[in-house]
């Protein structure tokens, strides 16, 4: 018996960072259960040099790259099942409607890209931001999503999105 494998779209505007990071987690981490994905409403062109150094630290060598989130609306791209956004801002945003209507959820995470001062302090903000999505990955990893319905299967994703969160957005 095979078990269905879960495609992943993770959101945030410039893809450079977070939603990054949240890909290259989930499919390190859910290995041959989920397939993991990243786009950006306003894609930067470049993955953070921090981002992928952490992605490469835990065994993800697959190559990284910014991309628009058109690219998972086209015929032809893999049919998404759930789609996360990990920044506020493209939570907001109207989205592409995408093809099987994925279930959505919000996992709002710190910018680390905004962070200022040293290299140790930016470091600091891009582990932070990576601790914060594994904790949600790992929580993800724990669903019995094979026995859970759609809208089950939203509400705890949803729910997942407010671990970890002070309060501060």
């Amino acid at each position: 018996m095979s078990a269905k494998i879960h495609n992943v779209l993770f959101l945030c505007t410039g893809n450079s960072a977070r939603s990054v990071m949240a890909e290259a987690l989930l499919n390190v981490l859910g290995a041959g259960r989920f397939r993991a994905f990243s786009a950006g409403s306003f894609p930067s062109g470049k993955v953070q040099p921090i981002a992928a150094e952490l992605a490469r630290m835990i065994g993800y060598h697959e190559p990284l790259r910014s991309k628009s989130w058109d690219e998972f609306a086209q015929p032809g791209a893999p049919p998404i099942d759930i789609v996360i956004t990990v920044c506020d801002n493209a939570a907001g945003e109207a989205c592409p409607v995408w093809p099987g209507h994925p279930v959505t959820a919000h996992w709002g995470v710190p910018d680390p890209v905004a962070a200022d001062g040293s290299e140790e302090a930016r470091r600091r903000a891009f582990k932070s931001a990576w601790m914060m999505l594994r904790q949600r990955i790992e929580l993800l990893l724990a669903l019995p999503l094979d026995k859970l319905d759609r809208l089950a299967t939203q509400h705890e994703l949803r729910a997942i999105g407010q671990t970890g969160n002070t309060g501060a957005h």
